[in-house]
């Protein structure tokens, strides 16, 4: 397939500039991926979709506030630093701009808690840089440290959690799993209570998310690697869900990519950890997952070609178009789409 077929027209007004006030009161378009149907709903509604015996997967990754800026020590030159991921006690690979002003052996102050030495520069032009700091280095970036919001997003953000997950624990993220921002606390509850399982895996996600496709052919196309960790309890609970012929639903295209992913290499869920560069497209075999809750993706991105390779490419670009449409809000802020 070629990367073009993934393009569709989409007015620049509807992408979400900030979250709803209420996070469950965003709009959700129901998708049946035999038919091809849809239905329009609001988010506090999934619970008709949801049934006893159900497993939702949910990605616990926590976001770091991964955007700050620093002071070179010997010219006072501003530079902005964006954590991407560690590598080592206190050494992280960052992106650098402008980069020119960050080689190696350079410092840079961004407050009194916290400096840094530029080490090495990776192939890619990113570099590896070791923090100093006065006090735990997360406390001390939540105090600093700004959300690194999508590009598209050009409003600041008034609270930090909104780009959080209610369940977010597990710190390591450079962007949010937007899918599962729509969840509050009492929503979930609710489903427990209906009989829902709720399995929590980790996958750290990175910025490549937002890197664009740029070959013609999408079989071409790299993708990026992220780390994912699947607990024995999670296994269990997807593996049983399997067995007694629930559906597994993910919420979210990382959680589909980490249990795809470990399905791939194990036949099955299994407590493990590793990277994956898994890319999924149309025509892809699914092992694991029955269902998807998931936000509407940028045009020609690798998510939109996830999602149509569940539910299919017609359905896919054809609920799309009725989105735009019916002026649902696009994009990490924005509304949910329910497939099964």
């Amino acid at each position: 397939m070629k990367t073009s077929d993934f393009y569709y027209d989409l007015p620049e007004e509807l992408i979400a500039q900030t979250p709803l006030e209420k996070r469950d009161n965003s709009r959700l378009l129901n998708l049946d991926r035999q038919s091809g149907e849809i239905e329009h709903k609001n988010f506090f509604d999934i619970k008709s979709y949801l049934k006893k015996g159900d497993c939702l997967v949910l990605n616990n990754t926590r976001v770091l506030p991964a955007r700050i800026f620093g002071l070179r020590t010997d010219t006072g030159s501003v530079v902005e630093f964006l954590l991407l991921k560690q590598k080592d006690t206190d050494v992280w690979e960052c992106l650098a701009g402008p980069g020119k002003k960050a080689k190696i052996g350079k410092f840079f102050k961004f407050s009194d808690k916290l400096s840094c030495e530029v080490i090495d520069i990776t192939e890619e032009g990113n570099r590896i840089v070791k923090f100093i700091h006065d006090g735990e280095f997360y406390a001390v970036l939540s105090e600093i440290g700004q959300m690194p919001l999508p590009p598209y997003i050009k409003e600041k953000l008034k609270d930090n959690e909104r780009y959080q997950t209610v369940y977010s624990k597990e710190t390591g993220s450079a962007a949010a799993p937007t899918a599962g921002l729509h969840f509050t606390e009492e929503l979930l509850d609710e489903l427990r209570a209906k009989g829902v399982k709720i399995a929590f895996i980790t996958l750290h996600v990175g910025l490549g998310t937002f890197r664009p496709v740029k070959v013609d052919d999408v079989k071409n196309h790299k993708m990026h690697t992220e780390e994912y960790f699947v607990t024995k309890e999670a296994a269990d609970i997807i593996n049983t869900t399997k067995e007694n012929g629930g559906r597994v639903i993910c919420v979210g295209t990382t959680a589909c990519r980490t249990v795809e992913s470990v399905a791939k290499k194990y036949g099955k869920m299994v407590e493990c950890s590793g990277d994956t560069d898994i890319f999924i497209y149309p025509g892809f075999e699914f092992k694991v997952m029955d269902g998807l809750i998931t936000n509407f993706h940028l045009p020609e991105s690798t998510l939109i070609m996830l999602v149509s390779a569940f539910a299919g490419y017609e359905n896919v670009m054809n609920a799309y178009k009725i989105a735009v449409r019916e002026r649902y809000r696009f994009f990490s802020f924005g509304d949910a789409m329910i497939i099964l």
